[in-house]
This record gives C-alpha cells, structure tokens and sequence, in this order.
C-alpha cells in the first residue's frame, strides 16, 4: 500500500510539473485545460482551502472578516507562531500580536484539526499613497480535511468570528461619549467622545460588601442573557435607577458598573436635545455593550409629575411652582428642548430601544418621588438602587482606598457616631476628611479630624432639627394669623351684607 500511494504521488507531480510547463510554452491552451487538472488532483488532494482577503468589496476598507480572524489567531500566535508582527489596531489599547507572512499555526475545534497561514501576494512598490500598494495583497488561508467540511463551515467559522470579536470588543480603547450640539447639518445634537479613563471599581466602592456582590451578580446575568432575553421577546437593555442625597456615589457607582463589564458610557444631556427626533436618532447612534446616563434625571427637564391628578396638582400647586422655577434656574431656563415625557418612555422601551442591545439605560436622581411614576417603573428601571449615608462598612473601605488602613483604636468611636448615633456623612464628606492635607501627615490624625467632623455634623444637624421645628412653627402661627383675618374679613363681609339687606327694607 504504502508503495502503491509513493507510485501515485510521484504520477501526480510529473503531471502537475509536465502541465507547467505545457502552460507556460502554450499559454492559449492553458485555460481550457485547468479544470481538467484541477479535477484529476481533486480527487486524490483531500484538503479544502478557503482564502479571506485583507481587502475585498469596498475599496481602501478591511475586511470584517479578516480582522474577525487576526484578532481570533492573536490568542494563539504568540504562543505557537515562530515570527509575529505587532500591530497598532485604531481604537485598541494595546498592541496586537499577529503571524508574519508565511507563518502556518494549527487550531482545534471539536476535535478536529485545521491549519491557518499568512500569506502575502505581490511586491512592495514605492508609492505616495496613503494606502497599501495595489499589487501587494495579505490574506489568511484556512486548510481543512474534506470530511470536515460541514462542520467548520457551519460552525467553526462562526466560532472564529463570535471569538474574535470578544477579544476587539476586550481590546478596545473604551470611551466615554457626550451629545454637543453640532454646527452643521441643521445644527443637530452627536456624540463627542474622550478616552473612558475612571478608576472606580466595586472593590474601590463605598457601599455595604453584600450590596456591592448583588449589583455585580445582576450585572453579570444579564451580560450573558442574549438568547434568554431573545426567547421572552424582550429588547437586550436593564434599566438602573440610582437615587440619594448629593455625594453618596451615584456617578462612582456608574464607573465602576462599565469598568466592571468593559462598556462604553453615553453621557445624554436632554437639554442639549432638541425634540423626540433628536433624542432616537442619538439612540441609534449608540453601540451595543455600552451604559446610557442621564443624571439628574429630575432636574434634566420638566419631566417630572407629568401625569399627576388635578386635585394633586391643586394641593401641591406652591410646592411644584417652587420646583419648577428652580428647575428652570438651574437649567437657564432652557425652552428650546422639546423632548416629552412620551418620547423619553419610547427612548427607554419603545420599538427604538431594541436597536442594537446590550445596553444598560442609567437614570441618577436626588428626589426620587420627584418622578413620573411610569418613568421609573418595572420594565424601565428594572433595579432600583439607593445611594445612602456612609455606613461603617463604607467607612472601612474608604479608609482602606485613602489611608492603606485597615484597623485601628478609632475605628470603634466611628463605628459608634455612625451606627449609634446615626450621624448622616456622604461617602463624599468622609473621603474629604480622611484625605491628608499634607505630605507627612499620617492616617491616625486623618481619623481624628473625621471623628471630630462628626461630632460637628451631629451638632450641625441639632442645630438644623431646631432651626426646622422653629420655621415649622412660625408658618403655623402664620397660617393661624391667615386664618384668622380671613375669618375676620368673611365677618365683616358679611355685617355689611346684613347693613345693606336692611337698609333697603327700611326704604
């Protein structure tokens, strides 16, 4: 047998050499000819080729599919090729390690075996060009046994396309995205970005461990439910709402959710927007694995308590007119934004928020019942987290993140201002007080002055308890005054209405 296949193959090559030069003498025969040889070592080759080119279909643009294939091959190169080349990818954070021409690697899958090549056509030519010379074209070769061919076409092949673009999504330079008015186009809203740089983690996060573990198990199931959100036929997205005072951590906590799952941030303004319009067209825009914000969702636009009864409207009537002019001061009163409440609910779950998936919408607030009721409801804002005062727990990681201190004889004195006496301190106050002033300042003095800062704020808030039952009872003397010349004015209302009804009789 193995005399039987040494006879075939030396057949084969004089064939293919006497057919090369049979070409090469009688070019004009050579073309008819190809098919017929072509066949004749099809039948005994038993390896199937399929070539990815660089560049193909639209001109000066990379194939999806091959930079698909270099990112997939990169895993493997550096470990399994001999000579690489290193690649500065746009919008990768590192290099890319990839085979040089001509280099072969072998990749498994399934237990079968298939060979990868790089190979190069043409020469370099000197050229004033931005672009690469058009005689000189790169592509990778896969090779595979012909009984494999069903499973590397319908799997393998989605394999390497599915995993490469894990590992450019993973490479990726993240950014951070804000909607600023353009300055043409019809003076439409678009994104503007910068390189997405926030140090915050859950490890560096202010908040309760057990807290910081549910936020991150949520995060994770639903980064890997694609097909289970496929299958209840809703839109991939999670809606989060973060409300608290002022300083307990709401934008650290959004860092630390994109950091956490390597997403980009869309920082949405709604007053930079111009109407509905504006506001899906900016959706569209957004890539898939990234985190919508809107902060202050309260006071972004008036949004809020839209859908009120009239009798609630009548009764809170000082109350809303207070919040709407500081709404509109601190928003230079802004009238030319016209998005609705209607249209931000369809940015949120409407047909438009299924554009893409992968999305986490983020809405930040200081008031919470402040808002609409169907803005923040199940389905929109799926989880509702609240941002409170710093615990001891916090205390201990902040302590940690601004000191390297994990212990010490203060820590009971602040575990007892801050559980005992519920002193209320935003993490962002105690970080300002454990913060060292100077170079040589050491971490016991930091605890003293945050010991001290309570102690101060207990007082502060004796004092602000006091000052709020004093106007409290100011305004019921007030009402009280009020009421009493109405009821005087009704009085003398009505003796004059008895005076006149008299002074008729009597004529």
């Amino acid at each position: 047998m193995g005399q039987l296949w040494a006879n075939t193959g030396s057949a084969l090559a004089t064939l293919m050499f006497t057919y090369t030069i049979f070409k090469q003498w009688f070019p004009q025969f050579g073309d008819h000819l190809e098919p017929f040889f072509q066949r004749i070592f099809g039948r005994f080759y038993p390896y199937i080729q399929i070539t990815f080119h660089e560049y193909s279909g639209e001109q000066f643009k990379r194939s999806e599919a091959y930079l698909g294939i270099q990112s997939y091959l990169s895993k493997d190169s550096s470990s399994r090729a001999k000579k690489l080349k290193a690649n500065t990818t746009k919008g990768s954070k590192s290099l890319v390690l990839s085979m040089d021409d001509k280099e072969e690697i072998t990749d498994k899958f399934e237990d079968i075996t298939v060979w990868w090549q790089s190979k190069k056509e043409g020469t370099v030519r000197q050229t004033f060009s931005f672009y690469p010379a058009a005689d000189e074209k790169r592509y990778y070769m896969l090779r595979f046994h012909r009984r494999d061919r069903e499973v590397i076409i319908e799997r393998y092949l989605e394999h390497v396309m599915s995993e490469g673009k894990k590992i450019e999504l993973k490479n990726r330079e993240r950014k951070l995205y804000s909607n600023t008015p353009g300055q043409s186009h019809g003076n439409q809203t678009k994104w503007s970005h910068v390189t997405f740089e926030h140090p915050a983690t859950f490890d560096t996060l202010a908040m309760e461990e057990k807290k910081k573990e549910e936020i991150k198990s949520d995060l994770i199931k639903f980064s890997k439910s694609k097909d289970y959100y496929k299958n209840i036929g809703k839109a991939w997205k999670r809606g989060y709402l973060l409300f608290g005072p002022p300083g307990t951590g709401k934008s650290t906590m959004i860092a630390a959710m994109a950091n956490f799952l390597e997403y980009d941030v869309y920082d949405l303004e709604l007053t930079t927007v111009k109407d509905n319009t504006q506001l899906r067209r900016l959706l569209i825009e957004t890539s898939a694995k990234s985190i919508i914000v809107i902060e202050d969702i309260d006071c972004s636009l008036n949004l809020t308590g839209q859908r009120k009864k009239k009798e609630e409207e009548e009764e809170d009537g000082d109350e809303k007119k207070t919040m709407e002019k500081k709404m509109m001061k601190n928003e230079g009163e802004n009238s030319e934004s016209k998005v609705t409440l209607s249209g931000l609910l369809n940015f949120i779950d409407g047909l438009w928020s299924a554009c893409g998936g992968e999305r986490i919408i983020v809405f930040t607030t200081n008031f919470v019942d402040k808002l609409d009721p169907a803005l923040i409801r199940k389905g929109r804002m799926d989880k509702h987290i609240e941002m409170s005062y710093c615990g001891f727990e916090a205390f201990k990681v902040l302590a940690k993140n601004y000191l390297h201190v994990e212990g010490s004889e203060l820590f009971e004195e602040i575990k007892r201002l801050l559980e005992v006496e519920e002193i209320k301190m935003t993490p962002a106050d105690v970080g300002e007080n454990l913060l060292p002033k100077s170079e040589g300042e050491e971490g016991e003095a930091c605890l003293r002055r945050l010991v001290e800062a309570l102690k101060e704020e207990k007082e502060e808030a004796k004092r602000r308890v006091e000052e709020e039952e004093r106007q409290k009872k100011e305004e019921e003397e007030e009402k009280k005054r009020r009421k009493e010349k109405k009821a005087e004015r009704e009085a003398e209302k009505e003796k004059k209405k008895k005076n006149e009804e008299n002074g008729e009789a009597e004529h």
